[in-house]
């Protein structure tokens, strides 16, 4: 046998730590057929400064779909099936870099996913640029070791083969066709190099995580032993490998025999006409395929033609709305005819490679009135690659590699749902099937039917009124995740255990939105002193804030008066300028120097905000360049003066050292304080706080200036009107 080693390696993530599945870094691979050795090659490394800690990060892994995880233990809507994902920690302590392996022999081929992330985020809020995170990198990189010439059994004809050693076992693989209800593996004929009693060991099927059914088959001494399997996978290769427990030195022979049962599908309806419909019929409406396959919803009223057959297929159309969003249309209707004889099966086609980021939704339905039995239930389950052909009140729905998800609906209970989340990349099915209670004669000629609905979302029921559905993309491939606000959590924000109540969100509201008048009193004492430009920043700022934290809110107390964007830009450079222009009219300047620096610095800080608008030197580069200016002026003034300025101790005592108190306040809540929980009144006392300080540190009206002395500047409007009437006269 000829080996092939290949390397696929991607590009290292910044990790991030966990507060919804965006969080989450996905690596997306893709392992070829034929392989028998996988191997990850995990590279986890953190910075090396002082800010950086010891840490645990975590690795989820699955086969066929993104891995579905739940770090923060909350709770999966209702209906929903969830399988805990296989997944391991690496720990990152005094060592910068940390290297893991994790080796999967017969690995199932197709797309293999892995995730990683850090522990819960403290949701603490961190300004960017007063605190430096430490940066923790992960890689994934992949070696698969595959066989080039692997050899075909084909069914029904014995072949025989030899192990050459415990060491390299032996790989054969089988094709499984379609409508394939069962298969059965024989070996037989098991004799060593030196004739005496052999010892093998068979695993039929692949490795898939984080749930492996790989099947194994102990074989002692050369009597035959077989192993049989219902449902095996459909339209797949199936590999076998035989390894030797015997001696290292001796090699075994062994003869190995696969053959099938297969099912043959109810002529009306057949798979064949299905394809037909289906490539014939695409955009197509349900009533054009009438006339093409006029028996197809007669099938099952017709006993005698189920019990020639073991399944009745329903012909189903894949309708594509969107990304991550598909409709399943029945061509015969939305009902579907159910009996007792032979199950009803609907294939859900979700083999694109581009479907497995959504969510799969299986609603039934049962009409009452079409059930002549009342104690009858419609058995239902939903399975991938291959369909559950006996269905029974144990509903198990398992096939030979996979477990399904089982349903069921009765005149007790006429309505079932399924979500299957992260549903795998393959052909799922759907199979109904009427069951009868013990000593119900009439049973094989009752029906009953079923209403189906199925389809794809990116995020079910949209995350809801109190979470976002978000889309993501690693490279080529896109898949949804729910982002919760308000306290909400969950896979779809549906666990309101830590949910804040309609009252918390409308006070939340009030705080950040009622907190803004507090600029009343400095836009007042601006107007008092004739600052008219500080108070009309102070006014546009007022406002912008006010209405921008009633648009951000993230519950139901929301109102935007325009875009979401506009109104945080608004906000931001407001608060700025703020603050540019309150210290320049600390500084004393003359006026036409002052106002040439509030225009100026208001387009640069304009521009600053549109590069980086969360960034700390956006609001700390103009409030450091202000205060260089107003030191500048004071010393020059103290210098003119010869003597300290500003010169009365009243000034300082009473209105400076107060604002700047309230100031440096400000600045530690702002920036060390708020968390996600606490935002709403620590955002509030920010500003308050702020606007406080500017009340105080505004400085007096200049002394030959009486207190609103703006109005007096209209006495002069009849003698203004009077000089321009003289002037037209004397045009005239």
């Amino acid at each position: 046998s000829l080996y092939v080693s290949e390397y696929f390696s991607q590009s290292a993530q910044k990790l991030s730590f966990y507060s919804w599945y965006g969080n989450a870094k996905l690596f997306h691979f893709h392992v070829p057929e034929d392989t028998v050795l996988l191997r990850w090659l995990l590279q986890a490394s953190r910075g090396k400064g002082p800010e950086c800690t010891g840490m645990e990060i975590t690795v989820h892994f699955r086969h066929g779909a993104p891995p579905v995880i739940n770090p923060l233990g909350t709770h999966f809507p209702a209906n929903a099936t969830v399988r805990p994902s296989y997944n391991i920690s690496i720990t990152l302590g005094t060592a910068v870099q940390n290297t893991t392996f994790v080796n999967v022999s017969t690995p199932a081929a197709g797309d293999w996913f892995i995730a990683a992330h850090l522990p819960q985020a403290a949701g603490r809020i961190e300004v960017k640029g007063f605190s430096t995170p430490c940066p923790y990198m992960f890689q994934a990189d992949m070696f698969v070791l595959r066989l080039t010439d692997m050899p075909v059994l084909e069914p029904g004809v014995p072949m025989p083969h030899t192990v050459v050693s415990p060491a390299k076992p032996l790989h054969v693989k089988v094709f499984v066709p379609k409508h394939a209800a069962g298969m059965r593996f024989q070996l037989s004929s098991c004799v060593t190099s030196e004739q005496r009693a052999c010892t093998v060991r068979v695993l039929l099927g692949s490795i898939t995580l984080p749930q492996s059914f790989q099947r194994s088959l102990t074989c002692t001494g050369s009597i035959n032993c077989s192993l049989a399997l219902d449902s095996p996978p459909w339209e797949k290769w199936l590999q076998i490998m035989v390894e030797s427990l015997g001696t290292a030195n001796a090699s075994v022979s062994v003869e190995m025999l696969a053959s099938f049962t297969v099912c043959r599908p109810g002529s009306t309806s057949s798979f064949l006409n299905f394809i037909s419909l289906n490539q014939s019929q695409a955009g197509a409406r349900p009533g054009a395929a009438d006339s093409s396959a006029p028996a197809a919803g007669e099938a099952p009223r017709n006993a005698s033609g189920q019990r020639g057959s073991c399944l009745q297929s329903q012909p189903v159309v894949r309708e594509d709305l969107d990304v991550v969003s598909v409709r399943y249309r029945l061509l015969n209707g939305p009902s579907v005819p159910v009996s007792s004889l032979s199950p009803s099966l609907l294939l859900l086609n979700l083999n694109t490679g581009m479907d497995s980021g959504g969510s799969l939704v299986v609603n039934l339905l049962l009409n009452k009135t079409s059930v002549g039995l009342a104690n009858a239930t419609v058995a239902a389950c939903v399975s991938a690659a291959s369909p559950v052909l006996s269905l029974n009140a144990t509903q198990n729905c398992s096939t030979a590699f996979s477990q399904g998800y089982p349903l069921s609906v009765s005149m007790s209970s006429a309505e079932a749902m399924l979500i299957v989340l992260y549903p795998q990349t393959d052909d799922w099915f759907l199979s109904l099937q009427l069951l009868c209670p013990k000593g119900q004669g009439d049973c094989p000629s009752a029906e009953a039917k079923v209403t189906v609905f199925a389809y794809l979302t990116p995020c079910f029921n949209d995350c809801g009124p109190y979470g976002q559905c978000s889309l993501l993309r690693r490279h080529g491939y896109l898949y949804a995740g729910c982002s919760c606000k308000a306290g909400w959590g969950g896979w779809s924000c549906t666990d309101d255990t830590k949910a804040q109540t309609v009252g918390t969100q409308n006070l939340a509201t009030l705080l950040l939105t009622l907190s803004n008048l507090m600029f009343l009193p400095a836009i007042a004492v601006a107007v008092y002193r004739f600052y008219l430009v500080e108070a009309s920043v102070y006014t546009y700022t007022m406002f912008f804030s006010t209405f921008y934290h009633a648009c951000d809110q993230p519950g139901v107390a929301v109102m935007c008066i325009m875009d979401y964007d506009t109104l945080q830009y608004c906000d931001f450079l407001g608060s700025v300028v703020s603050i540019w222009v309150t210290i320049l009219c600390m500084a004393r300047l003359k006026k036409i120097l002052k106002y040439v620096l509030f225009v100026l610095g208001t387009l640069l800080i304009a521009m600053s905000l549109q590069l980086d608008r969360r960034g700390v030197w956006n609001m700390m580069g103009p409030c450091l360049f202000a205060l260089f200016i107003m030191v500048t002026a004071w010393v020059h003034h103290g210098a003119k003066r010869r003597h300290c300025y500003p010169s009365s101790w009243k000034r300082w005592v009473f209105y400076l050292f107060p604002g700047i108190t309230l100031a440096f306040i400000a600045i530690s809540v702002y920036a060390f304080m708020e968390t996600n929980e606490n935002y709403y009144y620590t955002h509030s006392i920010w500003h308050v706080l702020v606007a406080c300080s500017v009340a105080f540190l505004l400085p007096p009206r200049d002394k030959h200036k009486k207190p609103w002395a703006w109005s007096q500047k209209l006495t002069c409007r009849y003698q203004i009107c009077q000089n321009d009437r003289e002037e037209l006269y004397a045009v005239t």
